[in-house]
């Protein structure tokens, strides 16, 4: 009898003790389930002085000046202005998430903003598009305006645990680097990210195999643009693996039929009167590996090329620039050390070519990017001091920098300091 009491009483003590574990279970997992909304952003400005002095008071080469006889070609595509305070990108992110969905809304607004939304921007009266693309219809012309502020704007759909559907604006899946300031390690963007594309409006799909593998795959309107200005589609696909842990390899991919429509009549690839179309395609392998807390290697390397229906058409071309080919890529390689938590140093060399002028480069450059990074206020501010050495060929037997005579030179030097400020 004493047994049966003694066991009794412990099954009731169990009970008892086990009533609010499983009502914090319930709890947790209702807390777990409930929606979730944040707000995020960041602010940037920086301060950047060149040894070279350009003359005109920007970083952007010596084809600014046309008595030069350069291409009207860029050099530095974001932080361009020399020997004065800057601002940089102002953002606001909202994001919602569930279950089975999530939504984002990425503002930007501020010089960087326009720069990176080029292909949504309204120029002067007369003017038409920083693309040069200017929709007939009017109804469609007059979505071009505060269209410039939105980054992002897009949904996803959770169907299964391994299958998710995207529509909307987002950001491209091509590239190392990406235009958000405190993500990336240097401040200055790299050629390669700066002549790829920036974002895409379309639709894809991501199925996940395995922890260790990914597969994207989409149909976009094409490049950097809100509108498409011809019925063929562009398509996207990005594979991830993931080989060893802390290795992490992206192949990605782009290719659209006529999608270049904005490029200027006297760009090697096409002219908008050529009896012929096109197709435009890039590679592009992104890589890094962390190979101990501290110590991180990258790689980033991009091949694009444009292909002629018309091969007469393509050899006449060709003939016309002395053999040139339409094509441009590059590869950079990154080195990361975190001296401690507040104090890193990092290093960035680059290759990249676009002697055909296909893309705004216009030329070969090698660039050298050394940064420093600092983090303080509770993770909240970084600042960047970072030296940068672009050395580019001449083009046409002409010096592709400017100094402070205005007259072409070899080389930019620059050095400067960022303030990043994000929540």
């Amino acid at each position: 009898m004493k047994k049966l009491i003694q066991i009794v009483l412990f099954n009731a003590f169990s009970f008892a003790v086990a009533i609010p574990a499983f009502s914090q279970d319930a709890t947790e997992k209702k807390e777990e389930e409930k929606p979730k909304v944040t707000m995020s952003g960041y602010i940037d400005t920086y301060y950047l002085h060149a040894f070279n002095s350009p003359k005109s008071g920007n970083l952007m080469g010596a084809g600014q000046d046309p008595s030069n006889g350069l291409p009207f070609y860029a050099g530095r595509a974001f932080d361009r202005l020399n020997d004065q305070f800057s601002l940089g990108l102002v953002q606001t992110k909202f994001s919602y998430s569930d279950k089975h969905s999530d939504l984002v809304i990425d503002l930007t607004f501020g010089p960087n903003a326009e720069l990176g939304n080029f292909g949504n921007q309204r120029m002067a009266p007369g003017q038409g598009y920083a693309t040069g693309y200017f929709p007939a219809n009017p109804n469609q012309s007059v979505l071009y305006g505060t269209s410039a502020a939105i980054k992002q704007a897009y949904f996803t759909w959770k169907a299964t645990s391994k299958f998710s559907f995207t529509v909307g604006q987002f950001g491209t899946h091509v590239g190392y680097e990406v235009i958000d300031a405190p993500i990336n390690y240097h401040y200055s963007l790299s050629n390669l990210f700066n002549n790829g594309p920036f974002y895409h409006v379309g639709a894809k799909a991501n199925y996940v195999f395995s922890d260790k593998a990914t597969l994207m795959l989409g149909v976009v309107n094409n490049w950097d643009a809100l509108t498409d200005w011809k019925s063929q589609k562009s398509l996207i696909g990005q594979l991830y693996l993931k080989p060893v842990e802390g290795w992490n390899v992206y192949v990605n991919y782009i290719s659209g039929r006529n999608d270049d429509g904005f490029k200027s009549s006297g760009n090697l690839a096409y002219t908008p009167v050529a009896p012929t179309s096109y197709n435009r395609t890039l590679f592009d392998l992104t890589t890094g590996y962390q190979i101990t807390s501290k110590f991180y290697l990258g790689l980033n390397a991009a091949y694009g090329w444009y292909t002629f229906d018309n091969d007469s058409y393509h050899d006449v071309i060709v003939a016309a620039y002395q053999s040139l080919k339409p094509t441009w890529g590059g590869v950079a390689g990154y080195v990361n050390y975190a001296i401690s938590d507040i104090v890193g140093i990092g290093a960035r060399y680059e290759y990249f070519s676009d002697k055909n002028g296909v893309r705004y480069i216009g030329t070969t450059n090698t660039s050298l990017t050394i940064t420093a990074p600092i983090t303080v206020a509770d993770g909240h501010l970084i600042m960047k001091p970072e030296l940068r050495i672009d050395n580019a060929a001449s083009v046409n037997g002409v010096n592709y920098y400017e100094d402070k005579d205005g007259k072409p030179t070899s080389s930019q030097q620059t050095i400067g300091m960022a303030f990043i400020y994000k929540y």
